[in-house]
């Protein structure tokens, strides 16, 4: 197993071929990532896959906490992988789209609106698999002071708006609300929601797990407006990869979903190791704050549950709910086939082959 654990200071012991990748560069000295192997398990024979890679699209935060477990538990060397990256992204990161059509990644996260933008404008043959959180984690966040709890308040606001997936976002929030973009006025920001708790936004596009927090922790009453209650109930997280991979590499992704499967019940069951795992470990280098770590771990747990994952178990997205998700990306501009975006089939058959995960 790839564990990815900090080392003691000194040279690294991971072959440099298979070094950490943190935001494009090595791990600071001090913080070098060692693997060690791990016990005998059920799945692929060990090593039979190769090596796994994995594009995550933020920094290492406890929005990984699935990942973590996995990889730390064994859980994808159980599964026939011999080596794994986790690939980080962030602000400066490359998207998960451009790591799995140039192929330095198996599978990457994302929001549907993000992929199904470059399918519906550029044709990029991508595919999503299921997703991680079963109700999206973005908010319009604002604090009492000047509270946005409708979409109608966003109306004559300054509401800041990071560029990228934010856009997209913001733009569908407006069209399904039947908001005039001319009626509210949009600031480019950062992801850091500073510009909110100084007050030179009323509001910002920001998550549930993550910057809502943040603002909270500065002292002040925050008020969130969720996209997924307010015309936009779309999944988030979602594993994306590419047609022929999905062709030509499917066992090595059913092998993905049954560790990260594996990983996220861990995950579901024990929050305080999930932020743990983030602040201590995956990344130390980051100063997460471990009491944020701990809300968000706890916070991102009710988005990854549902009806639909206790039935069918988790990632799984109902034909309901995917149909929601095209309807809302043509809404935004985007039209893509249900058919060839989602594709159920590889989840189906990983809890055919494991009728144990549904019972855990």
């Amino acid at each position: 197993m790839s564990c990815l654990r900090p080392a003691p200071a000194g040279p690294s012991r991971l072959r440099p071929s298979r070094r950490l990748l943190l935001g494009g560069a090595l791990a600071a000295p001090g913080l070098a990532l060692t693997a060690c192997s791990a016990a005998d398990g059920s799945g692929a024979d060990a090593g039979s896959l190769g090596g796994l890679e994995v594009n995550q699209n933020w920094i290492r935060t406890t929005e990984f906490a699935g990942e973590y477990f996995a990889d730390s538990r064994g859980y994808y060397a159980e599964a026939g992988f011999d080596e794994v990256t986790l690939i980080p992204g962030g602000p400066s990161g490359t998207s998960s789209e451009a790591m799995v059509l140039s192929d330095s990644a198996l599978v990457g996260m994302t929001p549907p609106l993000a992929a199904g933008s470059m399918v519906a404008g550029e044709e990029a043959p991508l595919v999503l698999l299921g997703a991680k959180f079963q109700r999206n984690p973005f908010t319009i966040c604002s604090t009492s002071a000047s509270p946005i709890t409708t979409p109608a308040d966003l109306v004559g606001r300054r509401i800041g708006v990071a560029t990228g997936t934010n856009e997209v976002l913001f733009d569908a929030l407006l069209e399904v609300n039947g908001i005039d973009p001319a009626d509210v006025e949009r600031v480019t920001v950062q992801f850091d929601p500073q510009p909110l708790i100084n007050g030179e936004v009323d509001g910002q596009i920001c998550t549930l797990t993550n910057e809502a927090i943040t603002v909270a922790l500065a002292g002040l009453e925050v008020v969130n407006l969720p996209l997924a209650e307010n015309g936009l109930p779309f999944v988030s997280g979602a594993f994306v990869t590419t047609a022929a991979n999905v062709q030509e590499r499917r066992e090595e992704l059913k092998a993905f979903l049954l560790g990260t499967i594996r990983g996220w019940q861990d995950a579901l069951a024990d929050p305080a190791e999930s932020a743990r795992l983030a602040y201590e470990e995956y990344g130390a280098d980051l100063g997460l704050d471990p009491e944020k770590e701990q809300r968000q771990a706890e916070a991102q747990n009710q988005l990854v549950v549902s009806e639909e994952t206790a039935a069918n178990g988790l990632f799984t997205i109902s034909e309901e709910l995917a149909a929601t998700n095209v309807e809302l990306l043509a809404l935004a501009g985007h039209v893509v086939d249900q058919g060839s975006f989602f594709d159920p089939t590889l989840l189906q058959e990983v809890y055919e082959e494991n009728p144990d995960l549904l019972a855990s």
